[in-house]
């Protein structure tokens, strides 16, 4: 039984394809329907168990999204029943998995999520727990990847997602989407939450992590859809799309990343182009600005025809800096400076910067652009070392490599 057959190993190849690109809309679905997190989880862990052995008799089902999801909602409901007494309340629960397992269509499963993300950007939590929390349970991150994102150790991060959890279940925090005039408590969160999911699906090199693209676009469309009036919803929108058009010309045939003013035009996405500008004048009309429609105004300055508007953009992140007065913010506003020949007055920013983001890849990839503006080449090429060094994605160590080769050697 332990003996392991081609049959057993294509099973599991299956299974853990199913696992690795739907577990977020599984637990959504599970977490909305059962009311708890550890419980859901627990659930579909022991329908994986399950499938292993059934699908290893039986055959794949047709549906392998649809069969985890009937298989540990069945089993998430055998636990309540196991650990709570009240009849009334099992009974109920029993009835909720009837409802739930007789007709489980995959299709249906993606609404769940964005239900699930106003549950976990509810404002009891802290918002830096909220994030953290929807990247675990809804994008399946790994509690390091999230670390990584907000430049913290692990076990921060693991305590504050433990904490969130068990404070959901203490207050008992709906699993709904809650009426458009309750949106302004939660809907900042909310969007920054879908834009990381979809930054976290463009910049990282596993293709499956890929799909967080069109999950995160999805999810802002969905958003977008339900009202017609908020200009973040359209700001964050239109960023996505400015960034998913460009994404077929961001490396070259040597595997290395291209800036967005060297990109191939021709490669860009035309159709994505022409959706965001008139999501973006749409939120502009409504004249109430925010930071989703600034970063969506210096993506389009960036892609500006024939060459980024840089003074433009130096304006933008002024505005930006008083929604968003962060380390990241003022980074990227001295690397603008830079390209406006300010270089020494970008230098000495960035050095001021270097205590809060002495971990931040990006930092180094800057000081090291403008030391080489300056004609500081030593420095730069020490600078491009360490960005090399901290870099997690393969085409942007081949930029940084290249950069760092132009200046020859010591």
């Amino acid at each position: 039984m332990g003996n392991t057959t081609p049959q057993t190993i294509a099973v599991a190849k299956i299974l853990d394809e199913v696992i690795r690109n739907d577990r977020g809309r599984l637990l959504s679905g599970l977490i909305s329907r059962l009311g708890d997190f550890q419980t859901a989880e627990d659930a579909l862990q022991e329908a994986s168990i399950s499938a292993l052995r059934h699908w290893g008799r039986s055959g794949i089902p047709h549906s392998p999204t649809a069969w985890l999801m009937k298989v540990a909602l069945n089993k998430g409901i055998d636990r309540i029943r196991s650990s709570i007494r009240e009849n009334k309340k099992a009974e109920n629960h029993a009835q909720l998995a009837m409802k739930y397992t007789e007709n489980i269509d995959p299709e249906d499963i993606p609404d769940e999520r964005l239900r699930l993300i106003f549950a976990c950007c509810h404002p009891a939590l802290e918002e830096k727990s909220r994030i953290a929390l929807t990247l675990r349970t809804v994008c399946n991150l790994t509690t390091r990847e999230i670390a990584a994102v907000f430049i913290d150790t692990d076990s921060t991060i693991g305590q504050r997602i433990s904490r969130a959890k068990a404070k959901i279940k203490a207050k008992g925090i709906g699993f709904s989407i809650p009426g458009p005039d309750l949106w302004s408590s939660r809907i900042d969160t909310v969007l920054s939450t879908i834009y990381l999911i979809y930054t976290t699906g463009y910049v990282t090199e596993e293709s499956a992590s890929q799909d967080f693209c069109n999950e995160a676009l999805f999810l802002a469309q969905l958003l977008n859809n339900l009202t017609l009036a908020d200009p973040e919803i359209e700001g964050a929108l239109a960023l996505m799309l400015l960034t998913q058009a460009r994404k077929d010309a961001r490396i070259d045939s040597d595997g290395a990343s291209v800036p967005v003013f060297e990109q191939n035009r021709q490669r860009w996405n035309n159709h994505q182009i022409a959706q965001a500008d008139d999501l973006l004048q749409n939120a502009l009309k409504k004249k109430r600005p925010g930071p989703f429609q600034i970063k969506a105004a210096l993506a389009d300055c960036l892609m500006a025809e024939p060459n980024p508007d840089w003074e433009q953009m130096s304006f933008l992140y002024q505005s930006l800096w008083q929604f968003e007065p962060t380390a990241v913010v003022a980074l990227n506003w001295a690397v603008v400076l830079s390209e406006l020949r300010q270089e020494q007055q970008a230098l000495t920013k960035i050095e001021t910067l270097k205590e809060d983001l002495s971990e931040f890849q990006p930092w180094y990839a800057a000081y090291a652009h403008v030391l080489t503006k300056l004609g500081r080449y030593n420095e730069a090429r020490v600078a491009y070392a360490q960005a090399i060094e901290r870099s997690q994605n393969v085409a942007n160590r081949h930029f940084l490599t290249a950069k760092l080769h132009e200046l020859g050697v010591q």
